[in-house]
């Protein structure tokens, strides 16, 4: 047998892992040894984060410890920092990021979806779903996941790396966690977003009156909308038209895939503006409808937009934005609209994302341009004031 060098140093690493109890696969990877200290960006007031360093916590056999490449700020990150709704801090925030494998437990061979996993690959986690078994990988309808833990909301404990807004994060036994090695790094930092919008459009079908050909008006071209407006686009829908009170998103939906746009600035109360929806749709209402903004203005105005018999996906209130006035004969009964709500999404729902996003840049969807700004971890504040202030779309802190 020939055994050369590379041989040898193969055996010697795996017998030394062995020993411990743990498999070579548990090895660093190429970039280098792991440090001793990691930083996390904990918020510890609001409007103030500071970068705290931390010993390294140990990698248990179920764990997963990961270098983190990049993670993009939520409006709920910006929620958190601005007025502390959930009474969380100090908290590590972060919840839309990725990074490489550095370090996996002795148990760890493959990701929630069964592909294999190992160090060096990249990864994203959804949520934790600790002993709940009405929530698997294949039969998710029974409820949404909106009751799970999700790692940059959870309260701080002795590891402290338990957010993405940090260098290393410390994946627990339990959690979530897909091989996504195949994405580049800002479709990787678009996973979680895009996942909230495939939900919604699955929970979209599921009335039955999105179809090929409906007519779709979304409201709302932020970040959630412009996603929304990329993913009927790649199920082939091309009737859809795009309302915001700025041009600039505006002009960015037609890039996503809107048909064509309504600036609700530019009419005068509700009749107006439903006359420029309709005029938009060569005369017609709309089939179907997303609502995706906030405002309770915006809810109330959606169903005007609507046909009788027509459909409505509301998934702008991820947090509470107060009441929305309707008339229940005229929005609802009269009309027939059939109405499903959106909350976050499942574990399925992360799957079909990846597939989407290689969907998009295949038809040339510009889904990178969503990220309008990247920060390191220690300009942190500057990225969530950026977000605050509505400077950019997805705002995004990227490890050097």
């Amino acid at each position: 047998m020939d055994i050369n060098s590379s041989n040898i140093e193969a055996i010697v690493r795996q017998v030394l892992g062995d020993m411990k109890g743990t498999s070579a696969s548990s090895s660093v990877s190429s970039g280098g040894a792991i440090p001793s200290t990691a930083h996390v960006a904990m918020l510890t007031g609001l409007e103030k984060f500071e970068i705290k360093e931390y010993p390294m916590p140990t990698v248990g056999d179920d764990d997963i410890l990961v270098k983190v490449e990049g993670c993009g700020v939520c409006g709920t990150d910006a929620h958190e920092f601005k007025r502390d709704p959930f009474g969380l801090i100090p908290v590590a925030l972060g919840h839309e990021g990725t990074g490489e494998v550095v370090k996996v437990g002795k148990n760890v061979t493959k990701d929630s979806a069964g592909k294999p996993l190992k160090v060096g690959d990249k990864v994203v986690t959804c949520m934790i779903f600790k002993d709940n078994p009405d929530i698997t990988m294949y039969d998710l309808n029974k409820q949404n996941v909106g009751g799970a833990d999700v790692y940059g909301l959870l309260p701080d404990d002795d590891i402290h790396l338990n957010g993405w807004f940090s260098d290393y994060i410390l994946v627990r036994g339990g959690s979530t966690v897909f091989n996504v090695s195949d994405l580049d790094l800002d479709s990787r930092i678009l996973i979680e977003p895009c996942a909230v919008l495939i939900h919604a459009v699955e929970r979209a079908k599921t009335t039955g009156i999105l179809k090929f050909n409906s007519r779709v008006v979304v409201q709302g071209c932020g970040p959630i909308g412009l996603i929304c407006i990329a993913i009927l686009r790649t199920m082939g829908i091309e009737n859809i038209v795009a309302v915001d009170g700025e041009e600039k998103r505006l002009s960015f939906a037609k890039e996503m895939g809107a048909d064509h746009t309504v600036n609700f600035k530019e009419h005068k109360g509700i009749e107006a503006l439903t006359e420029a929806v309709k005029d938009a749709f060569g005369g017609y209402y709309a089939d179907f409808a997303f609502q995706c903004t906030g405002s309770p203005i915006a809810h109330s105005n959606i169903y005007k937009f609507i046909r009788n018999g027509g459909g409505l996906c509301e998934l702008g209130f991820f947090i509470n934005g107060g009441d929305a006035t309707i008339n229940p004969h005229f929005d609802i009964c009269a009309k027939e609209i059939t109405t499903v709500g959106s909350w976050v999404y499942t574990l399925r729902d992360y799957a079909t994302t990846f597939d989407f996003l290689k969907r998009a840049k295949g038809i040339g969807l510009p889904m990178e341009k969503l990220i309008t700004h990247k920060y390191p971890l220690s300009e942190i504040n500057q990225a969530l004031q950026t977000n605050l202030k509505m400077e950019g779309l997805k705002i995004a802190i990227v490890n050097k």
